[in-house]
């Protein structure tokens, strides 16, 4: 087996302005892909040779760019639904998850992959866990493109984590500050 030396790579810092406020690279593209490819390793591994055809919920609007990619990387069949909530204000939660609209299709007896953005409090996840359990989901997993540890509050289990981040107030690659910054392709970090 060839074993490739760790390679400190200096990560350009590049500043962006969103309304009132002034982010810095923290996640460089390449390294989101990466992490993605893994998850998407993980879920194939735990879905390979499946007969039925598990969803793939996609939480609008935040995980849009995680979803396309992960659908991507994914071996078997899946159906793409989505759904939108929305906690956030600002740059935090508001603590009250709002359904600002219903799935998209019916999962009566599927397997569901909730595809998330980030996890940070866990109130969203066990909202939507609610939601799937009442329109008849046989499971739900939940797959993440970033968990922030630090800032959970309740009780959950996730199946797929593609990184661990502080608890810190991130855009890009999907996330947003008032619905801007979603279309960068890195992640950046509040610059304070």
């Amino acid at each position: 087996m060839l074993i490739l030396p760790l390679v400190l790579v200096k990560i350009p810092m590049e500043r962006i302005k969103l309304h009132d406020k002034t982010f810095k690279t923290f996640i460089p593209y390449e390294r989101i892909i990466a992490s993605i490819d893994e998850v998407a390793a993980k879920i194939n591994e735990d879905f390979r040779g499946c007969e039925d055809i598990p969803v793939l919920l996609c939480v609008l609007n935040g995980s849009i760019m995680f979803m396309g990619e992960l659908m991507k990387r994914l071996d078997f069949n899946c159906q793409a639904v989505s759904v939108k909530l929305t906690s956030y204000e600002g740059t935090s939660t508001t603590g009250r998850v709002k359904q600002a609209m219903g799935l998209t299709a019916d999962i009566t007896g599927r397997r569901v992959i909730i595809v998330e953005d980030i996890v940070d409090s866990g109130n969203t996840i066990v909202e939507l866990k609610n939601i799937l359990a009442e329109h008849g989901a046989s499971e739900s997993r939940v797959c993440t493109l970033l968990f922030k540890p630090a800032a959970l509050q309740k009780e959950i289990s996730l199946d797929y984590v593609a990184m661990e981040i502080p608890n810190d107030f991130i855009v890009g690659f999907g996330l947003d500050y008032n619905e801007l910054g979603r279309n960068y392709k890195d992640i950046y970090v509040l610059d304070e």
